[in-house]
């Protein structure tokens, strides 16, 4: 691989870039995804905590915003290293490279259905029981989709189809920014083989399989096996920037929803924090705890950047060759990387586990597979082109007629079904937890004044 084409600045569907002033074509990509519908629903679905009351802690819009100023920063310095090296294209700077890790930042949970991932299980789960019937009824590699429901792909999905210009390119994202989103640069079907690198884990549906060909083949990603791609470097940042976050922030949400304490959290940090007289001042205040956690969340990300950059430089030639090994925080210094995987494994053990979020995430399965029963029995009906039922048809109606247009019904009938199932999900992925927790108990009977 090389930065010339990793770089690549048009648009999907091979759109000429169009730079304005003050807004360069990466610029651009990132307005697209703050000003989308999808980009703002991300402010009422789940980071962590489902459903949470308490206004402090962090929502999947607060999350993004958060890991795209990460990003951004990262990206910068790496661009700003590459440069001094000579490696960069004669008409992109370091800052090129800041908006393309903070756009695919900002966009990388876009595709998040509600709940986050207790959704995605549960969607699997449906899948995997009661609508197990309609994939018996589909090929595999459109199964798959449905099976392993994957928000990674989602993202792609309204990426480059649902969003501004549906079903026509979508956001119409430049290739470089769209290269560096992909994560896990391989399809459903694919991630269930053996040569794949994270099994049941990708970035793209059947559905959008030419979106993607086309942005490894204009960003120059180098192939590994049929539809296998290395990761575009830019993209171990976006994954960087994501971890560096969950470590602070899981860690400070724990604290003020009481289920960590400071003790514990400053012991597991402690590897992390400059020793310096302002530090020690801070740590020796009266300060309430979470005051103390986000006077400190700077100085630790700061050095978890600094990490970061000099993993990414070092790692410089296997990133382009495609051939490094796990992710960039397993190549940063031994202090960084253990203090982030640890801050992950006590979330894991003592936030991710309480008794408030699995009773919430009971009810999450419960929502999603009242809205599925319904959804997926009425497009798959349409999709027969059955129009006795007036239930289904509502559904239609409220899904929205556009989504299914009259050539459709040209398609062969496993093409269409599938093409419908995947319209509901687009339909459910974009709920916020609020509105799917709502229509589940209309689609029950349980009618209520809409809040």
């Amino acid at each position: 691989m090389d930065w010339n084409t990793l770089l690549n600045k048009r648009r999907l569907g091979d759109r000429a870039a169009k730079d304005e002033r003050g807004r360069t074509a990466f610029v651009r990509d990132h307005d697209k995804i703050i000003f989308s519908g999808a980009f703002r629903r991300l402010a009422r679905k789940t980071q962590v905590h489902p459903l949470a009351t308490n206004d402090h802690v962090h929502n999947r819009l607060t999350h993004s915003l958060e890991v795209s100023c990460v990003g951004r920063t990262l990206g910068i310095r790496v661009g700003e290293r590459l440069e001094q090296q000579r490696l960069l294209p004669s008409d992109t700077g370091p800052t090129d490279l800041g908006d393309i890790v903070q756009s695919a930042c900002l966009a990388h949970d876009i595709g998040n259905p509600p709940f986050g991932h207790t959704g995605e299980r549960a969607i699997r789960a449906w899948f995997g029981e009661r609508g197990k019937r309609y994939l018996d009824t589909l090929p595999p590699e459109q199964a798959s989709d449905l099976a392993i429901f994957e928000g990674n792909a989602q993202g792609f999905r309204i990426l480059t189809k649902s969003e501004y210009h549906q079903y026509d390119d979508g956001m119409r994202l430049t290739y470089a920014t769209l290269g560096a989103f992909l994560k896990y640069p391989w399809l459903s079907a694919t991630s269930l083989q053996e040569a794949c690198p994270r099994p049941a884990k990708y970035s793209a549906f059947l559905a959008e399989a030419d979106a993607f060909r086309e942005v490894a083949r204009a960003t120059g990603l180098t192939p590994q096996a049929a539809d296998i791609y290395a990761r575009h470097p830019l993209a171990y940042l976006v994954e960087a920037a994501d971890d560096f976050c969950y470590a602070i922030i899981d860690l400070e949400d724990g604290l003020e929803m009481d289920l960590l304490h400071w003790d514990e959290v400053h012991a597991l940090l402690a590897p992390a924090i400059p020793d310096s007289e302002e530090v020690r001042r801070l740590l020796h205040s009266d300060l309430r705890v979470g005051r103390k956690a986000a006077l400190l969340r700077g100085k630790i990300i700061e050095r978890f950047i600094e990490a970061g950059v000099e993993a990414f430089m070092a790692n410089h030639d296997r990133l382009l060759a495609g051939k490094l090994d796990g992710d960039l925080i397993s190549h940063c210094e031994p202090a960084v990387r253990d203090v982030v995987e640890n801050a992950k494994q006590l979330a894991r053990t003592k936030v991710f586990e309480h008794p408030r979020k699995v009773e919430l995430e009971i009810g999450a399965f419960e929502v999603i597979g009242k809205l599925l029963d319904g959804l997926i029995d009425a497009v798959a009906s349409h999709a027969s082109g059955d129009a006795s039922n007036f239930r289904h048809q509502r559904i239609i109606d409220l899904i929205g007629r556009h989504s299914f247009p009259p050539e459709m019904a040209t398609l062969p009938v496993e093409q269409r079904t599938y093409q419908c199932m995947m319209r509901a999900l687009d339909f459910l992925a974009g709920m916020t937890d609020d509105y799917a927790t709502y229509l589940a108990k209309q689609f029950s009977g349980m009618a209520e004044t809409r809040y």
